[in-house]
């Protein structure tokens, strides 16, 4: 245990809840009803990074959630040369966030660690995500009972990296920033956005990219325990 630490936040996506097993079952299930014609790792193939790059610029507010929601796809199927209509993207959007939360798929040794930190610290979530499917997330996946407080950018009208949202999620969880840390996987929204916050942080680095050395990383969750 570390003495030092008193609240440790946690990212969801990405880094509790695998996102991208349970994206791929939701684009699955929706393909095989309404274009089969698809096969979904070709599409899986262009629309993780797309998505990826997606995200990057509805953190810093270059695009809107409608954006997101849209472009995600449209350029996905580009990407694919298949022609689509907007009506149908649309279609698609709202059956794949309906579908996403019902998939549970955690990242391996999740709960493992969740329930060895619990009896230590209060936990608390810190994510981007849209409020209504993050709390569907987490109740279905049962992660609910461990933890204190859930901060979306809905509710700090912000979103990570923006040093706002670490001071309001902080303020609810009544935490001193010198005796939290965050945990997540991307280097800008959840490292470097803590860090400029105030807090400590570590890097769930579970791909294993190049990271600066200065960095705390884990490449699984278990060993959170070296650290905490």
């Amino acid at each position: 245990m570390n003495t030092t630490i008193t609240d440790v936040f946690f990212d969801l996506d990405h880094t509790l809840w695998d996102f991208d097993k349970n994206s791929e079952m939701a684009f699955d299930r929706i393909f095989k009803s309404r274009f089969p014609e698809i096969k979904i790792q070709d599409f899986i193939t262009h629309y993780v990074p797309i998505n990826q790059e997606c995200w990057k610029l509805y953190q810093h507010d270059k695009i809107t959630h409608v954006e997101l929601r849209y472009n995600r796809l449209k350029f996905s199927f580009d990407a694919l040369n298949f022609a689509i209509s907007d009506e149908n993207i649309n279609e698609i959007a709202n059956d794949y966030i309906e579908f996403l939360t019902e998939n549970n798929h955690l990242f391996d040794g999740a709960i493992e660690v969740l329930e060895y930190l619990k009896p230590k610290y209060k936990l608390h979530i810190i994510t981007n995500g849209f409020a209504n499917v993050q709390d569907k997330k987490i109740n279905n996946a049962l992660l609910s009972g461990y933890f204190s407080t859930i901060t979306n950018s809905e509710l700090a009208g912000v979103k990570k990296p923006n040093s706002i949202i670490f001071d309001y999620a902080v303020n609810v969880a009544k935490a001193q920033k010198n005796t939290c840390i965050m945990i997540g996987d991307c280097l800008d929204a959840d490292v470097n956005g803590a860090l400029n916050a105030g807090l400590d942080a570590i890097f769930f680095n579970d791909k294993k990219i190049q990271a600066p050395e200065n960095i705390k990383q884990v490449n699984h969750l278990l060993e959170l325990k070296k650290y905490l």
